[in-house]
């Protein structure tokens, strides 16, 4: 950056940026362990989260990377969030019905052996997972990567090559209850959830870093922090 006078050395300020992301910990911690003030430790948190954010893969990187795999695991995760302007319902958008919890959403790509290949940027909890990949062009960057993908039943309605468990069960016209599944559908959702296991493992590395157990920042900066972490994952 230039600048002429820091209170911390480089590895140091890396070290509080770590501390920060993997622990979670408050500004006022870091601020008292590290012998600086408040302002500085959120000056160089964010100086240091943004140089991670923007060296973090694009999809089109991370698509290249997926054409060498035998496939890929997509998954949508929600990171949960505090309660944003709750008087004014301007929170309703992060509010998800399926966890019941406000959040935001991020998808998430997986190789075979559950490792992270992307995490896509945050949107508001309440986006459905089909919507969310439309959004950021995953199935159509898969499409026409011809990249075969496993996903579960939130992304029915995908390309033939991302891969959705049948649907449970349907109504008999002539009782109107439901059919039971037969033997062979049970066989082929049990297989596939096998395979869809494997990428809960992407999904629990991200949330290993404390700091997206529950994002107490403004949501705006969540993508910035899923890009940071996503980063130092791949780094490892």
């Amino acid at each position: 950056m230039g600048s002429r006078w820091r209170r911390l050395e480089p590895g140091r300020q890396a070290l509080l940026v770590l501390a920060y992301l993997r622990k979670g910990e408050t500004y006022a911690d870091l601020a008292c362990g590290f012998g600086i003030g408040i302002r500085t430790v959120y000056r160089y948190a964010r100086e240091g989260i943004d140089l991670l954010a923007a060296i973090a893969p694009t999809l089109e990187q991370a698509i290249e990377v997926a054409r060498g795999k035998a496939f890929v695991i997509l998954d949508g995760s929600l990171l949960r969030i505090d309660r944003v302007m709750m008087a004014s319902k301007r929170d309703r958008p992060f509010y998800s019905g399926k966890w019941k919890a406000h959040g935001v959403n991020v998808q998430v790509l997986a190789d075979p052996a559950g490792r992270l290949i992307w995490v896509s940027p945050a949107l508001p909890g309440s986006v459905h997972d089909i919507r969310a990949a439309r959004h950021h062009d995953i199935l159509a960057a898969l499409d026409r990567a011809e990249v075969m993908a496993f996903a579960d039943t939130a992304y029915q309605g995908s390309p033939d090559n991302v891969r959705t468990p049948p649907r449970s069960r349907r109504q008999d016209p002539a009782t109107k209850k439901m059919k039971p599944l037969s033997a062979g559908q049970k066989a082929a959702n049990t297989a596939h959830a096998r395979i869809r296991a494997i990428g809960e493992r992407a999904n629990s590395q991200l949330k290993n870093w404390r700091i997206l157990r529950k994002i107490r920042s403004s949501p705006s900066d969540s993508t910035n922090l899923v890009k940071a972490i996503q980063t130092l994952i791949l780094a490892d």
